[in-house]
């Protein structure tokens, strides 16, 4: 109901560790009235995988709480804890295939404790319809017929997304692409740890430390400092590897723009929208302690963040923050930098999987003000690069909109930056025929994100 209604986020009780679950569960003991216990790592799995779940599979999940009430209008006036409730237990039993008994027990005895007996005599009755229906493999299912506006429509129930992101999909991938998003998007997320250089801690030293925790891991074929799990989080959270600095979680899909970056030891460089700071920090740990990395961002509490974990990471002698609004930064900015990075505020598409809320928080509307904002920025980065500079402009979408389409209209508007190809600094999978970075969810098994490598000639 947090994330639903306050604005909360699903991944609070994930890599952030214990603290945020503590939080959270403070906030709703304040809030609903409910007693909670102190939860241990076995329990922040749990609750962290039925919240992302059930946010998740909203859209499916409602779907088959309507065809079992069958009352339009009862699920419409139905109360939003209730609905909540009724979520939880059909996620458990559908998707995560739980002891139905369990299942139906934990939720009845929630509703009466929470509501009212009724509500717990009504969870009871369409819990034990579901579990009946799912024994009998006679679940409804939405099929996809028709005209295309029906089709993406089936498709955005049995697969819970917005009906606008299938249309877009359909309309730039194809359907059976579209299908395939979807469906990583609802998988699982793999996370990346990034060992800290500028801690002196190496990928080595990172794989010895998971194998101790008996942490399953895979190097990155892509990246040096990079090691993927799928599993374990919880693990390196409690043996203090975030705490201490010595690793980051980051996406490959993130790193690989530093490495469009191409920083070097020396150089002067601007992240534009820096925060939360992987790639700034990412970039200063290249700088080996020569150089300078300026982060500007426009949201203060961001920014001091950023500038702790700076610290924390032994980078803070090549990380300066600037607490500004991009677009009017050069009006008090005379310097001119080696190399600038735009990592542009953007619909956040390519990163459905590692944010189960965000396609719900996402309007078709919101695509349009995001690319005047990414205009209006792009041209204000562009001020900043000396002559002969590299300018990166990168998002982590997939829309060709807010990433090529950006980039096509950025060129008309400023002849002196042309195109440099990014084939010297990733490997061919993840070149576009115009010399640009695209990761794909589908084709890489990394979250989605583009960047382009320009030149601002002499």
């Amino acid at each position: 109901m947090r994330i639903e209604f306050g604005g909360a986020f699903a991944d609070l009780l994930n890599e952030k560790g214990k603290g945020s679950g503590d939080n959270e569960m403070g906030y709703v003991e304040r809030t609903l009235g409910f007693c909670t216990r102190d939860l241990d790592d076995r329990d922040l799995r749990v609750v962290t995988d039925i919240v992302g779940g059930t946010i998740r599979w909203r859209k499916y999940l409602d779907y088959l709480i309507l065809s079992l009430c069958h009352d339009p209008n009862g699920f419409s006036r139905m109360e939003p804890l209730l609905l909540q409730i009724l979520r939880i237990g059909f996620y458990e039993i559908v998707k995560l295939e739980n002891p139905s008994y369990a299942v139906i027990n934990e939720n009845v005895q929630l509703a009466k404790i929470a509501l009212r007996p009724g509500a717990g005599n009504m969870v009871n009755g369409i819990l034990r319809k579901l579990v009946s229906l799912k024994e009998s493999n006679s679940l409804p299912s939405p099929q996809v017929e028709g005209d295309d506006r029906a089709q993406a429509r089936a498709l955005a129930t049995l697969h819970s997304h917005p009906v606008w992101m299938v249309r877009r999909w359909i309309k730039y991938l194809g359907v059976e692409e579209a299908v395939k998003l979807m469906m990583w998007n609802n998988s699982d997320p793999r996370f990346s740890l990034r060992a800290n250089r500028g801690k002196g801690f190496t990928r080595q030293e990172l794989v010895s430390r998971l194998e101790t925790l008996e942490v399953p891991y895979e190097v990155s074929p892509h990246l040096d400092d990079f090691v993927r799990i799928s599993t374990g989080m919880q693990s390196v959270i409690q043996d203090g590897l975030l705490k201490e600095g010595l690793c980051s979680v980051q996406d490959e899909s993130a790193g690989l723009v530093v490495s469009i970056v191409d920083p070097q030891p020396g150089e002067t460089i601007i992240d534009c929208c820096a925060a939360p700071g992987g790639k700034t920090l990412f970039m200063a740990a290249c700088l080996n302690g020569e150089g300078m990395v300026t982060a500007i961002d426009i949201n203060k509490g961001r920014l001091r963040i950023l500038k702790e974990t700076a610290k924390l990471q032994q980078l803070n002698n090549v990380v300066t923050t600037v607490h500004a609004d991009l677009r009017t930064f050069h009006e008090s900015n005379s310097v001119s930098y080696d190399k600038v990075l735009l990592d542009a505020p953007c619909s956040g598409l390519g990163v459905l999987s590692k944010r189960a809320d965000l396609r719900w928080n996402r309007k078709s509307e919101d695509m349009e003000e995001l690319k005047s904002l990414q205009d209006e920025l792009f041209d204000a980065a562009s001020m900043l690069v000396k002559p002969g500079g590299v300018l990166v402009y990168s998002t982590c979408s997939i829309d060709p909109e807010e990433n090529e389409e950006r980039v096509a209209a950025f060129l008309l508007r400023h002849q002196e930056y042309s195109i440099d190809s990014a084939e010297r600094y990733i490997s061919p999978e993840f070149l576009t025929e115009h010399g640009y970075y695209f990761s794909s969810p589908v084709r890489n098994s990394l979250d989605g994100a583009f960047a382009a490598r320009l030149i601002r000639c002499s």
